[in-house]
């Protein structure tokens, strides 16, 4: 399948901030060429309730389907995340997208090539203490270069939420983790054991 690039623009032909009105216009490259495949206007409103950008954000995701790259000027809050948890990579350039989509073409087949080495790495998997209750050490990860991150060795088993706390043992809180335990409407709490070492304690909210 040839490789294809959402890029957010303004009316100027540039990129713009997704807070702005303007079109998404998705890039497919054949043949060494970047061309329009489809393209929709789009518009956050004045409304910036959670849940209604959740729901304009999920019609983009839709139109967006098998395109996983999304560039704009400006990407934050909700938009972000939302775009994060469905699979995209997300990019903030500024100027006409034929100045810099073969750079992230290549930037993104330089990182596949890297993941691809990394998956005959064995990494920490979180191992079952009790029914539905999980723990994991990531202090090598963060101590060593072992060429991988904490977020890809934990960010795939938060997002399958088949659990219902996770024991995380670090030696600092990942900055990424504050973002997805509120987007998964989490509950957590921490504990310093040492001046290295830290217990975090991700757990799912009763429900009413």
């Amino acid at each position: 399948m040839p490789k294809e690039i959402a890029v957010y623009m303004g009316d100027n032909g540039e990129t713009t901030s997704l807070y702005q009105n303007g079109k998404v216009l998705v890039y497919q490259r054949n043949q060494g060429c970047w061309r329009v495949s489809r393209e929709r206007d789009f518009s956050l409103g004045d409304n910036f309730n959670i849940k209604a950008l959740r729901e304009i954000m999920d019609e983009l995701i839709e139109f967006l389907g098998h395109c996983k790259t999304f560039v704009g000027l400006s990407i934050t809050g909700i938009p972000y995340f939302v775009l994060e948890k469905s699979g995209c990579s997300i990019w903030e350039f500024e100027g006409n997208p034929l100045d810099f989509l073969d750079y992230i073409l290549a930037k993104e087949e330089e990182e596949q090539r890297e993941n691809s080495q990394q998956n005959s790495t064995i990494l920490p998997t979180p191992v079952e203490t009790f029914s539905g209750c999980y723990r994991i050490s990531i202090k090598e990860i963060q101590e060593k270069n072992l060429g991988v991150s904490s977020k890809q060795v934990l960010l795939p088993f938060i997002r399958q939420g088949k659990f219902y706390s996770l024991e995380i043992l670090c030696n600092h809180v990942p900055p990424w983790l504050e973002n997805e335990i509120l987007l998964n409407q989490l509950e957590s709490r921490t504990e310093v054991i040492t001046r290295n070492e830290v217990k975090l304690v991700m757990t799912k909210k009763c429900c009413d």
